[in-house]
């Protein structure tokens, strides 16, 4: 049995709206006596800013104004409110029903087929946010020791680093750096750098800023030595 606080608070708004993000009705898979007992509970449309609520909402609401409601449900709780009359869920009067069976056989409506704009746009919305939380979510930052290698011995270093700091992007921080003896006289740059993983491709970076001009007149290649999650 599904519960709620009182729906006229935003603590109860906010709870109705968590409920209602994996489900198109209060209990079950169809619309029952459960959607009207809460229906009946809000002063109020919900606002956008219950995006799952407000869709439900206007869902019920097309629903009574259409075809009534008549499944009796598992039982819904809700605080402060009073038990709903069974004439509240009854199909509408004669007239109204006789309206939109003519409606439905001219049009060719289709309840569940369709969506409204209105539903639309809140499923859009609620996929948007929802992609949004799992992003941020997964966000994540990484630390990454990087060689870069000069072409020979006469390769000037400072203006090597130079260049390789000078790439500078969202997401993309560079730290310490040293010269590290290879061999011949020659030394590499081994330099760190911390990156923020949704917005910077160490592999991309490397191929396309790194080993082209105008950076390549002193780099001559560059290998990742080390990549750790922070």
């Amino acid at each position: 049995m599904a519960a709620f606080p009182n729906l006229n608070s935003d603590a109860g708004l906010k709870k109705l709206d968590e409920h209602l993000l994996t489900r198109s009705y209060i209990t079950g898979y169809q619309a029952s006596k459960d959607d009207i007992t809460v229906f009946a509970a809000l002063a109020k449309p919900p606002t956008s800013q219950y995006v799952n609520a407000s869709r439900w909402y206007n869902h019920i609401d097309a629903l009574l104004r259409i075809s009534g409601v008549s499944a009796e449900g598992s039982g819904v709780i809700v605080e402060g409110s009073a038990p709903v009359l069974e004439e509240a869920v009854a199909t509408p009067p004669a007239a109204d029903s006789k309206d939109a069976a003519d409606e439905e056989d001219d049009d060719d409506v289709d309840l569940f087929g369709e969506e409204t704009e209105e539903e639309k746009k809140a499923a859009e919305e609620r996929a948007a946010s929802v992609k949004a939380s799992t992003k941020k979510k997964e966000s994540g930052k990484s630390s990454v020791l990087i060689d870069i290698k000069p072409w020979d011995d006469e390769t000037d270093m400072k203006k090597l680093e130079e260049a390789v700091r000078s790439i500078q992007m969202e997401g993309l921080f560079w730290g310490a750096s040293k010269l590290v003896p290879v061999g011949y006289g020659i030394k590499k740059l081994q330099i760190m750098c911390t990156i923020v993983d949704d917005l910077v491709s160490i592999d991309t970076m490397i191929e396309e800023q790194l080993t082209v001009e105008p950076i390549n007149e002193f780099v001559q290649s560059c290998d990742i030595v080390a990549f750790n999650k922070i």
